[in-house]
């Protein structure tokens, strides 16, 4: 049967602490025998490339190879 989860003060902070400032992404919580063990927060950076988009909506190849060197694209 399983144990009833404790989860006291100090867990909540902890918890509140690794989803601070989190925009995207995911917690984590392991439990064993009715108890946090274990916390992984994973988190996902989302980044505009307006450059790159241009590039590949873009018909004319000279123009998409210039977007691409000025952003580094290879």
């Amino acid at each position: 049967m399983a144990k009833p989860l404790k989860v006291d003060q100090i867990w909540l902070e902890r918890i509140a602490a690794l989803l601070n400032d989190m925009e995207f992404g995911s917690l984590n919580i392991v439990v064993h025998e009715g108890q946090i063990v274990q916390m992984d927060r994973t988190e996902r950076k989302r980044y505009d490339n307006n450059a790159s988009n241009a590039a590949k909506s873009s018909k004319n190849p000279q123009h998409t190879e210039r977007v691409l060197r000025q952003t580094g694209v290879k």
